[in-house]
């Protein structure tokens, strides 16, 4: 087993809006592992509706 590792995990998360809604995206993380635990995020960004790859914090909705 390796010491420190890095791994790429992808999740459902549901983000909502007073104006559009409820918005379900897949968000993908990835994060850096020392013995099987999670140290740090290195990098999270999610899918768009029009398949576009964005920055989770570019995409924020909440107004």
């Amino acid at each position: 087993m390796k010491i420190i590792y890095i791994k790429r995990n992808t999740q459902i998360e549901k983000q909502s809006n007073t104006i559009i809604g409820e918005l379900i995206t897949k968000v993908t993380y990835i994060r850096k592992y020392f013995l099987g635990l999670p140290i740090k995020t290195l990098h999270k960004y999610r899918e768009t509706y029009y398949r576009e790859v964005k920055n989770y914090d570019d995409c924020i909705l909440f107004v």
